[in-house]
């Protein structure tokens, strides 16, 4: 890919996902919205290191837009994101691909609130575990439909990529 192209691809993603981050999910935070779904496409086609800083900056704007509720503690949350981000596209080029959906699914649900539970409490990491499902379900519901069609437009790193 040259490098205009990957430049107007990667901005696309970005500004795709500060979009999604202003789409909220009904939560008990108000950080959760569908700003990681062009994240994982971005990791699934312009490869694992650009999906993951579109899924830092994008989760930053989303909590933004929500006020920082948890001030600080976003920027973690943006470290982890990257992090899930990064391990999903390494899986999803190696052709694994449930198994990039399910590691996105638990690390996000599970794995990444537990240092929440440290500084904040259990009670409030219990709390957030059904709409950060629900909105991590959604996420990849919406990469899951996405990333076939533009595999098949042929938008990817040739020779990085199995085809759809």
């Amino acid at each position: 890919m040259t490098n205009v192209r990957t430049l107007t691809l990667l901005i696309m993603f970005l500004s795709l996902s500060v979009i999604g981050s202003m789409l909220k999910l009904p939560a008990t935070l108000g950080s959760i919205a569908l700003d990681s779904a062009p994240a994982l496409v971005a990791a699934a086609l312009l490869g694992p290191k650009r999906g993951a800083f579109i899924a830092a900056l994008g989760h930053l704007f989303s909590a933004w837009f929500a006020a920082f509720q948890l001030g600080v503690f976003h920027w973690l949350i943006a470290l982890e994101m990257g992090l899930l981000i990064y391990g999903f596209g390494l899986l999803f080029q190696k052709g694994w691909r449930k198994s990039a959906y399910l590691f996105f699914f638990v690390g996000n649900v599970f794995v990444a609130p537990l240092p929440l539970a440290f500084f904040i409490g259990t009670a409030f990491v219990i709390a957030l575990l059904p709409s950060l499902a629900i909105g991590t379900a959604a996420n990849i519901a919406v990469s899951f439909i996405v990333i076939p069609m533009l595999l098949k437009a042929n938008i990817h790193y040739s020779g990085k990529m199995p085809h759809a």
